[in-house]
Formats: structure tokens, sequence, C-alpha cells
């Protein structure tokens, strides 16, 4: 019998340690790098470019300032943010998947942009010392993590005071019929377009699973609260498909 999509789904997300579910989302992200920027544009129909600007004007940065994005991908909020801090500020790129580091060096050089670091580290232990940064973003990258909490922790302690935490993620659309319409999308359709130009199809059954499972809005502000993040609050977009969690170190 056909293994059914959602319990296809279910095999690749229920993983029995930190560990595997890191070298299996390493491994995902490392066979569809080079066609992530595509497809991210494809499937969400453009609209991931107007939800990062968005997170980026959130975190209110002046020139001269520090940010950090970890789970950086291919690098679209380490950009926006270098434009933000100008020549005198810095931004620092981290991810744990070199294939995308490569592309995000590629695509920051290819726009002429020198203020930008990147690193090669886990998000759960961000080596840098304590209250260095005036923004840590994070795109589309929360669900992958072991251990949302420690990478909180870590966002937190390495904020300057009065330092932003932006959080981009999919999320729970807040209509039932919209939330509806939404899983068939995620479940039927963007499986079956995301693996096939990916070639990688456990790639988008892995994503909407991984939305499926991903704490709610409401979760994930108590979540940035018990971090330390006493302001936390967020804001919907798009239906409740993405949402921006906004949390100021105190």
């Amino acid at each position: 019998m056909e293994e059914t999509d959602v319990k296809r789904g279910d095999r690749v997300n229920n993983l029995a340690s930190a560990e595997e579910k890191e070298r299996y989302v390493k491994s995902i992200f490392s066979t569809i790098a080079k066609r992530y920027d595509v497809l991210n544009t494809l499937l969400s129909f453009g609209l991931h470019h107007h939800w990062k600007k968005f997170a980026v004007k959130l975190a209110n940065l002046s020139p001269g300032d520090t940010a950090l994005d970890i789970c950086s991908g291919t690098g679209d909020l380490a950009i926006l943010l270098s434009k933000k801090v100008g020549s005198r500020g810095k931004v620092v790129a981290l991810d744990f998947c070199q294939e995308m580091l490569k592309l995000a060096q590629e695509k920051i050089k290819a726009a002429g942009i020198i203020n930008c670091n990147f690193v090669y580290g886990n998000a759960e232990e961000l080596k840098f010392p304590a209250e260095s940064f005036n923004a840590v973003t994070v795109g589309f990258g929360m669900r992958n993590v072991a251990h949302i909490d420690k990478v909180f922790r870590e966002i937190h302690r390495v904020l300057k005071p009065n330092g932003k935490a932006i959080c981009l993620e999919f999320s729970h659309p807040t209509s039932p019929i919209f939330r509806t319409l939404y899983d068939f999308y995620s479940f039927k359709i963007l499986p079956r377009i995301g693996g096939f130009i990916s070639r990688k199809s456990d790639a988008y059954f892995y994503l909407p699973n991984s939305i499926r499972e991903f704490p709610s809005q409401d979760e994930l502000k108590i979540i940035m609260e018990k971090a330390g993040f006493g302001e936390a609050r967020y804001c919907n977009l798009t239906g409740g498909i993405v949402a921006i969690h906004l949390g100021i170190k105190s």
C-alpha cells in the first residue's frame, strides 16, 4: 500500500533525537540549496519578500548597529539588515548548512555588500559574547531547531539591553475556512510542486508537518517570555500563514 502524505510527513518529523533531527534537516537543505530561492518565491507566490522586509523594519536598526541573523539560509534577511546598519554597522549571518551559507556569500558579494560576515554554527550554541547585538533575527528557521526554548535563551543572552529578537515563521491561520484551504495546499499541492522542482520530495512533506507541529502564536509568545523577553508580542501576516514575534531585552 502506498504511504499517505500525512504519514510520510509524520515519519520524517518523528525523529529519535535532537541529533537525528539536526542531521536530517541539514541533509534536506544541503540537497535543495541551489533551488531554495526559486522555490520560496514560487510556493509563497512572492510573498516571502514582503514578509522579510516587514520583519527587518520591526528590528528598527540604525546606521552603526550590529545584527545577527541565525538560520540565515541563503541570506535574504542578512542582506536587508546590512542595508539598515550601513557601512559603519555589522551583520553576522549564521547557519549550520555549508551549502546554504555558500549561496548566501555569493548573493551578498554580488550585491556589493561588505559589512556582512558568515559563521558556520548552531543556533542553540551561539559562539558570541553576551550583549553583542542590537538585533537578532531568524526567518523560517525556528521550526528546524531541536530546542526552541534554548535558542531563545541564547538570543536573549547575545542581545544588548533594549535589543530586539525578531522571529519570522510559518504559523497557524486564524480562520477555520482559511486553515482548511491552507492545509489542502500545504499537504497536497506544495509537496508535489516542491518535490518535482527540488527532486527532494521528503523536504516538502517535512515542511507542512513541521508547521503543524510548531507552537501556536500564543504558545511561542510564552516560550519567548520564559526565555527572558518580558515584552514579547506578535502580529499575524496573510491571515496567520506567517507570524512575526518580537521580543525586547530589558
